[in-house]
């Protein structure tokens, strides 16, 4: 179970057509609230994986009844006793409220309900209930804290109802993908749903503050793909195409994390092409800088030096240890020494890369040949 709960409108069985850098892109950043002027309490949980199953959590109360449930749970802050994927961790999230204890609704408020959802299945849905609750009571005043139970509320509804629409047009997905091609015409259709899903649950403001950002990751895929499909373009026009999609997108953490992305894509295809054809140190110091900028071009170079140095003492151990092997019968003796040149040649951190070290350089030479 994800602590920040997404719920992405590219069906999952249809993710592969994807290009990697989306992929990356979605998993890899997630925007950050600031430059509010409020009360703001954040902190970070760990993850766990897993499913939602929302049919029977607490909606407008009328499921539970609260004031009994927190007596019987015992909670006045909500984390007591918390279940065991949770311990350990800090609340993920944050509650903001302005200077006449009005309720500021941010994404993190989204990702606080999310770290307390995420126990379903360990915790009944009325204890969970109950600990958003006492937690939010316990940390805001009034009327933000029942400006804020209400969106909880309205988000369990919606979590509730968004299965339905994912698996509508999930199968159809898989029907309309035989071809290998994501369908775009389901996938618009599929969000004019979900958007009219969330106008039926929750006010503007918090449609905004709650998606709009993943709104932002999901049309920037979309259009990927949309580019990547489009067999009349070159490798070059697709990458110009990209390149100029970032551009128009509106200056905010969105398009910065999108931008360094393609630029860390960027980078690596053009690492790989100097590469091949020989580059300079030098050469691929100044390419590394026109992209990243001087620090992260100097740290590269520096890992470029720590990989060459560990290659060389990586070469030397395999060529000591088919010596070994090819040399005596005892296989016992033979892997005490190897273990011994394991320990002289490398750290601990470096002999755990051995085996998959080894794996990947195999696979290489097997491609080359």
């Amino acid at each position: 179970m994800s602590n920040n709960r997404h719920f992405p409108l590219l069906p999952i069985v249809i993710i592969a057509v994807i290009i990697a850098i989306t992929i990356a892109v979605i998993l890899w950043f997630k925007p950050n609230d600031s430059g509010v002027d409020a009360l703001p309490m954040t902190t970070t949980a760990n993850s766990n994986d897993g499913e939602l199953d929302l049919t029977n959590m607490a909606g407008s109360n009328n499921s539970v009844s609260t004031s009994s449930n927190q007596d019987n749970a015992g909670f006045r802050t909500g984390l007591e006793n918390l279940p065991r994927s949770l311990q350990g961790t800090d609340v993920d999230g944050e509650i903001i409220i302005d200077e006449n204890k009005q309720l500021v609704v941010t994404e993190g408020l989204r990702r606080l309900f999310d770290y307390f959802l995420s126990a379903l299945g360990e915790e009944d849905e009325a204890i969970i209930y109950t600990r958003v609750q006492s937690y939010i009571r316990n940390h805001t005043p009034e009327p933000a804290a029942s400006q804020a139970m209400t969106i909880f509320d309205q988000y369990v509804a919606y979590l509730k109802a968004i299965p339905d629409i994912e698996n509508r047009y999930g199968n159809l997905q898989l029907q309309a993908t035989e071809n290998g091609e994501l369908d775009l015409n389901v996938v618009a259709q599929q969000k004019q749903d979900v958007a009219k899903l969330r106008q039926q649950h929750f006010e503007k403001a918090t449609i905004t503050a709650f998606f709009g950002a993943e709104d932002e990751y999901d049309d920037y895929s979309i259009e990927m793909v949309k580019i990547n499909q489009n067999q009349q373009l070159s490798d070059a026009q697709k990458q110009a195409a990209k390149q100029d999609y970032i551009s128009r997108m509106p200056d905010n953490t969105t398009k910065a994390n999108l931008t360094q992305q393609a630029n860390l894509n960027e980078l690596m295809s053009r690492t790989e092409q100097m590469r091949d054809r020989g580059a300079t140190v030098e050469e691929l110091y100044s390419m590394r800088r026109e992209l990243v900028g001087a620090p992260a071009a100097a740290r590269l170079a520096q890992l470029d030096q720590e990989d060459a140095n560990f290659d060389q003492r990586f070469n030397q151990y395999q060529a000591q240890k088919q010596r070994l092997l090819s040399q005596t019968n005892d296989k016992a003796q033979a892997q005490n020494q190897i273990n011994q040149i394991e320990q002289q040649l490398f750290n601990d951190a470096e002999r755990k890369r051995l085996a998959g070290y080894a794996a990947v350089q195999q696979q290489k030479m097997s491609n080359t040949n």
